[in-house]
């Protein structure tokens, strides 16, 4: 996956991973954006709703978890653009690093993840 300038926004790879979201948040500088998704994530993220393989949907939901738990600990925020009626783009928005985080922001996400 390509860096994004500072400030910029860029779309993730079509299958992009939970691996990969985490990635890019530890190397992202604060005000980067990476659309993580695009598409209606409460529906296609739903066992019962969702059109996509199963695989693609576990993928899916492990990449909005992950999402969610990057954003409990401070480091993006999570926001969404409207692209048409029940499609959205789903970004995350790199926040400044904590500081001390350069060493264990791996930590701080695996603990999240933990938890």
């Amino acid at each position: 996956m390509r860096t994004a300038p500072h400030g910029n926004r860029q779309s993730a790879a079509p299958h992009l991973t939970d691996i990969d979201l985490n990635a890019w948040i530890a190397q992202a500088e604060a005000g980067d954006a990476l659309i993580y998704h695009c598409g209606f994530l409460v529906v296609d993220a739903d066992k019962a709703l969702s059109t996509l393989p199963t695989d693609r949907r576990l993928a899916l939901r492990g990449v909005a978890d992950a999402a969610f738990r990057a954003a409990e600990q401070g480091l993006v925020h999570l926001v969404q653009e409207r692209l048409e009626t029940d499609r959205f783009a789903y970004i995350a928005i790199a926040r400044p690093k904590p500081k001390g985080a350069t060493a264990s922001l791996s930590a701080l996400l695996l603990d999240a993840q933990a938890a």
